[in-house]
C-alpha cells in the first residue's frame, strides 16, 4: 500500500514538472515565433481628385462611368476587410475639376475624405483655387492633417493649420512621413497663395527625411509629394528627388496625372531602392505598395509594388 502511495506520488510530481517544462517550451517557443513575427502594412494611396465624386458621364468620350470617389470607397473598403495594417493618403489636387466644388468650395470633398479614412494629404496647387482664405474656411472638415514640409504658411491664414511631418506607430512598425509641394509663382495666382513661402524641395526633404530615419528612428520613411513624376527639362520630380535622396523609403506622386501600371523602383545615393508611385487623376485608379518587414530587426523584407488595382482604371 505504501509502495503504490509513493508510486502514484511520484508520477505525479513527475507529471508536473514535465507539464512545467513543456509549458516553458511552448512560451519559448511563442516567444520566438512572435519576435520573428511578418508585419505586412499595406498603403494605398489617391492623387488629382479633383472634386470627382461621382464617376464620369456616361456621354464621356474616355472615362465613360468610371472612376469617382463613390467607387474608390467601395474598393478601399474590400482592402480593409481583406488587410490588417492599412494606410490610406492622398498627394493632393482635391479640389477643382467639376461642380460640386464649384458649389460647396471643396467642403464635401474634405467631408467624403475623411469619412473613407484618409491618415493624411499634403496640398496641390488646385488647392489653392479658392485663394488661401477659401482653404483655410474649409479645412475643418477635415479630420486629418495636411503635410506640407516646404510651404512656409507663418504669415498666412494658415499658419499652425497645417503639419511639417507625421509619425504613425503600426504593429511595431513607426512610419514618418512628410510633404511637398510644388513652385506656386508662375502656376498659381498670387492672390491665391498670398505670402506663403516656397522652400527648396530637395534641401527640406534631405532634411525631414534624415530627421525622421535617424533622429526619429523611424523604420519607413515616406514622402507624399506634388511635385510631379517627372520632367523632360530636368525640373525637380518624383524621380529626380528619388534619385538624390539618402533615407526615402516611399514616395507617393502626384500633379502629373501619370497613370502607372507598376510602381517605380529607383536607386538612391546608397544603392536602395526607393519606391516611386502615381495613381493617375480623377479617382480613376487606387496605388497599391504591400510591405513587407520582420519585427525583429524593422527593416523592410520584402517590397511589392502592386499593379494600380489590375489595369489602372479599367476596372474602377
Amino acid at each position: 500500500m505504501e509502495e503504490f502511495k509513493f508510486f502514484n506520488r511520484r508520477n505525479f510530481i513527475k507529471k508536473i514538472v514535465f507539464g512545467s517544462l513543456s509549458i516553458t517550451f511552448l512560451n519559448s517557443f511563442s516567444f520566438i515565433k512572435k519576435r520573428n513575427k511578418i508585419i505586412k502594412i499595406t498603403i494605398i494611396h489617391t492623387n488629382d481628385i479633383h472634386s470627382h465624386i461621382d464617376s464620369f458621364p456616361k456621354n464621356h468620350s474616355k472615362y465613360a462611368e468610371r472612376g469617382g470617389m463613390r467607387r474608390i470607397a467601395s474598393m478601399i473598403n474590400k482592402i480593409r476587410s481583406k488587410e490588417q495594417n492599412v494606410i490610406l493618403i492622398d498627394a493632393g489636387d482635391i479640389f477643382q475639376g467639376t461642380p460640386y466644388f464649384n458649389k460647396y468650395k471643396g467642403s464635401l470633398e474634405l467631408k467624403i475624405m475623411s469619412q473613407m479614412g484618409y491618415l493624411a494629404s499634403t496640398m496641390g496647387n488646385h488647392d489653392f483655387d479658392n485663394g488661401i482664405n477659401g482653404f483655410n474656411n474649409v479645412l475643418h472638415h477635415a479630420n486629418f492633417p495636411f503635410i506640407c514640409s516646404n510651404y512656409d504658411f507663418s504669415k498666412t491664414p494658415l499658419k499652425n493649420k497645417t503639419v511639417q511631418f507625421l509619425i504613425k506607430e503600426i504593429d511595431g512598425i513607426k512610419i514618418g512621413f512628410f510633404g511637398l509641394g510644388i513652385k506656386l509663382e508662375g502656376l498659381v495666382n498670387k492672390k491665391s497663395y498670398g505670402n506663403t513661402k516656397y522652400l527648396d524641395p530637395i534641401k527640406t526633404s534631405e532634411f525631414w527625411a534624415e530627421e525622421l530615419k535617424i533622429k526619429k528612428k523611424c523604420d519607413l520613411v515616406i514622402c507624399i509629394s506634388h511635385l510631379g513624376h517627372y520632367y523632360k527639362d530636368g525640373k525637380i520630380s518624383d524621380i529626380s528627388l528619388a534619385i538624390q535622396s539618402r533615407y526615402i523609403d516611399l514616395i507617393i506622386g502626384s500633379h502629373t496625372h501619370t497613370f502607372l501600371n507598376k510602381a517605380k523602383f529607383i536607386k538612391k545615393k546608397e544603392n536602395k531602392d526607393v519606391i516611386v508611385n502615381q495613381a493617375g487623376w480623377g479617382a480613376l485608379a487606387l496605388g497599391r505598395i504591400d510591405l513587407k518587414f520582420s519585427n525583429k530587426n524593422k527593416r523592410i523584407d520584402e517590397l511589392s509594388a502592386n499593379e494600380i488595382l489590375k489595369k489602372n482604371y479599367a476596372k474602377i
